[in-house]
């Protein structure tokens, strides 16, 4: 059995890049306790502050084993800035550096390929106006057609253009994905785009017919969360109670 071996960068790295790094590792921790996981595979990625580097997971760790030391630093082209014994899965960071280049405001971006958000991304109509949870994700919602792995740099553009300006991203045949200004950010985004996911599909399989969300109501959903949040994202408010999950599930990922 291979052992995994990461060499400690905690007082190597600025205290800024540090705390990303932990925030970052505590994600991919919660993602794996969540079930949302696809073992070694999918990808949450962080921008460095200032400049164009981003951490992402190593390739052939799973999420359950990330920590803070173990998270790559890459640039835009996915070139290893690191010194490092492991690589990074190419082909996953192309959504992630899509995305990158182009918003400044998705410092984190989010991309899992859970049963739920598939099983919705694929449904004709996508995710309906069906509970409190859809309303949340459908206020800045966009969808992207598949078009196989994403090896191809072409692509890049037409990721880009679906995604546009929203901060939850349906992929159809595929996943799900949200960015956000912080990791806080992307992972409430993830949570609320999954649990309205979730309930659409528990809600379609009793086969009765559903009442959906009327349009005037959705259309006021991003007043309202302006109200809730104070000023203050839902992000930022839950990040340090999943912080401390984090740390009582394990505190290996601060290593």
């Amino acid at each position: 059995m291979q052992e995994l071996t990461f060499k400690s960068l905690k007082g190597k790295v600025s205290d800024k890049e540090w705390q990303l790094r932990v925030d970052l590792a505590a994600c991919y921790r919660l993602v794996a306790d969540l079930g949302w996981d696809d073992i070694i595979y999918t990808h949450i990625s962080a921008k460095l502050e200032g400049a164009d580097e981003y951490l992402v997971n190593p390739f052939g760790v799973a999420f359950d084993e990330v920590t803070a030391s173990s998270l790559v630093k890459v640039d835009l082209q996915g070139n290893i800035l690191d010194d490092t014994p492991y690589a990074i899965n190419p082909a996953g960071f192309t959504i992630h550096s899509a995305i990158h280049e182009v918003r400044d405001d998705a410092h984190c971006v989010i991309h899992l390929h859970t049963n739920a958000t598939t099983t919705v991304a694929t449904q004709k109509r996508g995710l309906l106006p069906l509970s409190q949870y859809s309303m949340f994700s459908l206020a800045s919602l966009s969808y992207h057609g598949y078009e196989g792995l994403a090896v191809n740099d072409a692509e890049k553009l037409r990721l880009q253009n679906d995604l546009g300006n929203t901060n939850h991203m349906l992929l159809v045949n595929h996943g799900g994905l949200t960015v956000g200004a912080s990791i806080g950010d992307a992972f409430m985004r993830f949570f609320d785009l999954q649990r309205a996911c979730e309930i659409q599909v528990m809600m379609q399989s009793t086969g009765q017919e559903l009442v959906e969300i009327p349009q005037p109501i959705l259309d006021n959903i991003k007043k309202q969360q302006n109200i809730v949040n104070i000023g203050e994202s839902g992000g930022q408010k839950i990040w340090p109670a999943m912080l401390r999950k984090a740390i009582k599930l394990d505190p290996s990922f601060m290593d």
